[in-house]
């Protein structure tokens, strides 16, 4: 599985998705600019001594990770407003999930280009603006592996 931070903002949300992923060993795709700096001690603290089990890439602009995606990639983005639950599709082992910036999310121009992929996580207080970022990753990275078999998993 592959996960794709577009523009993260906020460093423990950041260091939180890439424990996750380092636990999961699943891909870490982190798209410029970014609202920190790398070597942000907020970051390192979230991700604690994770980050060297964490396999990872920066790309400088959602053009050139665009670019270097596989022909058969299927990206699915996680966003309020999509037309189907998160749970109701098929993931695949080498999907990409999608989540966006911490305060503005995905760009509009983006998820209307990609409306047969734009998912939701359902919320029922109207009065609750968002999730947290590095909740939302761990919700559909799970149900993705889930349906996987959870694939890797040690002492089953």
């Amino acid at each position: 599985m592959h996960v794709v931070l577009v523009e993260p903002e906020i460093p423990p949300n950041t260091g939180n998705v890439a424990r996750l992923c380092a636990a999961t060993r699943t891909t870490l795709h982190l798209i410029e600019p970014l609202g920190f700096k790398l070597d942000d001690a907020q970051l390192k603290r979230a991700g604690m001594d994770y980050w060297r089990h964490v396999e990872w890439r920066r790309w400088k602009s959602w053009a050139e990770f665009q670019t270097a995606l596989p022909p058969a990639a299927r990206l699915w983005f996680i966003e309020s407003g999509g037309a189907t639950r998160y749970d109701a599709v098929k993931y695949s082992s080498d999907d990409y999930l999608v989540f966006g910036r911490e305060t503005a999310g995905l760009p509009r121009s983006l998820l209307e280009q990609n409306r047969g992929r734009w998912l939701r996580i359902p919320m029922s207080n109207s009065d609750a603006r968002s999730l947290n970022l590095s909740n939302c990753v761990a919700l559909v990275l799970y149900e993705a592996l889930r349906q996987q078999g959870f694939p890797g998993e040690l002492n089953p």
